[in-house]
């Protein structure tokens, strides 16, 4: 889809109920959504975090979102796709501040370039006990893509075609933190398995993105 034509209709997701819970469930593992039925979240204190869904266009004025493949370290979430984002620090003004700061760091997307136009739901994620706040943002020109080289492998440039054909939605069996040899439903983009985290809240956003285009 061009730009010109998704930053249009994009303006009606400032009026649309989220999809909610029902649409992050669609891309949990099972055991996740076992985990999460009666947990008191608030009880375990959760760090929280700001993360950022960015579209733009691509230098062909098509709609594109960027993703990106963390670093292999020494946690739950080493080597796995999510979106520029991360904890909450001190100086920050508040949570939108935050994916805006850490959106910058990771892709170097200036935060005073994007226009945010959304928060989705906020998620919960029990193996790092994070509370994220995910939002939706633009950017209106092509950007630089500068991965930040501590904490980002690669980054993904994720056609808005690709991200929401149904034909990209697959199962795949995995081993995770908290489980081995599991099946978890997953996006399959660019070659690569997202999944957990990242999935439930691309699964929200994708069912919003159906009721404004």
């Amino acid at each position: 889809m061009k730009f010109t034509e998704f930053n249009y209709k994009i303006s009606k997701l400032k009026n649309l109920e989220l999809p909610g819970v029902e649409a992050q469930h669609k891309l949990a593992p099972l055991l996740r959504i076992q985990e999460l039925t009666d947990l008191d979240i608030e009880a375990k204190k959760p760090n929280k975090a700001g993360v950022m869904a960015l579209f733009y266009p691509d230098k062909n004025e098509i709609t594109h979102l960027v993703l990106i493949l963390r670093k292999t370290y020494k946690g739950v979430h080493s080597n796995q796709v999510g979106f520029p984002g991360g904890r909450v620090e001190n100086f920050d003004k508040n949570l939108k501040h935050t994916a805006l700061r850490e959106t910058e760091e990771e892709v170097g997307i200036p935060k005073a370039d994007v226009r945010v136009v959304k928060k989705l739901t906020k998620l919960y994620i029990p193996p790092s006990n994070f509370w994220v706040h995910p939002y939706v943002g633009l950017i209106d020109r092509t950007p630089n893509l500068i991965p930040q080289e501590s904490e980002v492998e690669k980054i993904l440039e994720i056609d808005l075609e690709h991200f929401m054909d149904e034909r990209n939605l697959i199962s795949q069996e995995l081993s995770t933190s908290y489980a081995k040899n599991i099946q978890v439903p997953a996006f399959s983009l660019n070659g690569h398995v997202v999944w957990g985290a990242t999935a439930m809240m691309l699964s929200e956003l994708k069912d919003l993105l159906k009721l404004a285009l």
